[in-house]
């Protein structure tokens, strides 16, 4: 086969990258530019600021990506893809009509790509030969899943959040407690302080089949810490982590099992979680399941697992036609079905 280098772009949310990648699994570059600062004074995601953010940052960052993968003058690229959805509608449409540009002047094929399908391809760009059937457990700000993957470009949505995702309701606790933002990654560092058994948090529909609900836990540690003003915010933040990992591997572990899985794969942001991915690895050891753990910088969101996907999508169902428009809201099934 050809080789086949594509350039994916990716805007969805507070990130604005580009990568090119090599048949699916080779990273030729991967750039990323991140909007952390510019969303950390109003405590979150601002989607005017995010789309404005994308306008300025693309195409330097495309540039400095094409640059890396030795393509200055875009020659090389077979296709270009670009996540479609979901995402902010800002922000999509600042990548999805960039991709479009540069797919005409190129003259290459435009690839669409689900933002929640690429996810689950960031584990084929460091293990191609990961063996199918696998259960995929998502877990970011925006989405908490357990998706079995059957195949290439074949799913079965198994369990998703009914309210918060396990990200945002890391977000609001470390809100809550004054941490900063992002929260995820601060209540990460100050758990390792703390004592997870400190606080008996519940642990929201941990046995009731395979949907997941954080929005009462993250209510519990508010009504906690305003009964006990004393206790130590690392307590707090170990117990409140103990909690949501608890749940999230009690539930990938059924999945595994009840579908006959191979192997357990963490995607998504909250996948860069320490007590996650410890707990992810024990789990598969006891349970002989093969457990891959991707890289924390292939956990968030970044571009080479858009064109990862939009390898595996370009070789399935061809080119994507180029009146197709962002979709906030896509799910999972659309285009993996």
């Amino acid at each position: 086969m050809t080789d086949m280098r594509i350039l994916g772009i990716e805007t969805s949310c507070d990130e604005t990258a580009a990568a090119v990648v090599m048949n699916g699994t080779r990273v030729l570059s991967s750039v990323v530019s991140t909007q952390i600062d510019l969303h950390a004074r109003f405590g979150g995601v601002v989607p005017e600021v995010a789309s404005r953010a994308h306008v300025e940052m693309l195409t330097p960052v495309i540039s400095q990506a094409m640059l890396e993968a030795g393509m200055v003058d875009g020659g090389k690229v077979d296709a270009v893809a670009a996540t479609v959805g979901p995402g902010l509608i800002g922000s999509l449409l600042v990548g999805v009509s960039a991709a479009k540009a540069l797919a005409l002047v190129w003259d290459v094929p435009f690839v669409a790509v689900n933002h929640l399908e690429a996810h689950l391809y960031a584990a084929f760009l460091e293990e191609p030969d990961l063996e199918l059937p696998l259960v995929v457990l998502l877990v970011s700000g925006g989405h908490t899943m357990l998706v079995c993957m059957e195949g290439h470009g074949r799913y079965r949505l198994l369990g998703q959040t009914v309210d918060d995702a396990a990200g945002e309701a890391f977000d609001k606790v470390a809100r809550f407690l004054d941490l900063g933002y992002p929260g995820g990654p601060a209540i990460d560092r100050l758990a390792m302080e703390g004592d997870p058994r400190a606080v008996d948090f519940p642990r929201p529909m941990k046995n009731d089949g395979y949907n997941f609900s954080f929005s009462g836990l993250k209510t519990s540690v508010v009504n906690y810490v305003r009964k006990n003003p004393d206790v130590a915010a690392a307590d707090v933040a170990a117990s409140f982590q103990d909690a949501v990992c608890d749940v999230l591997i009690t539930k990938a572990r059924r999945a595994a099992k009840e579908v006959g899985a191979k192997g357990l794969c963490l995607g998504g942001g909250v996948a860069a979680n320490s007590q996650l991915r410890e707990q992810l690895l024990d789990a598969c050891v006891a349970d002989g399941l093969q457990a891959f753990l991707p890289a924390r910088a292939m956990c968030t969101d970044n571009a080479a697992m858009i064109a990862a996907a939009g390898w595996y999508r370009l070789a399935s169902d061809g080119p994507s036609p180029l009146d197709t428009g962002a979709n906030p809201s896509l799910s999972l099934s659309v285009l993996g079905s």
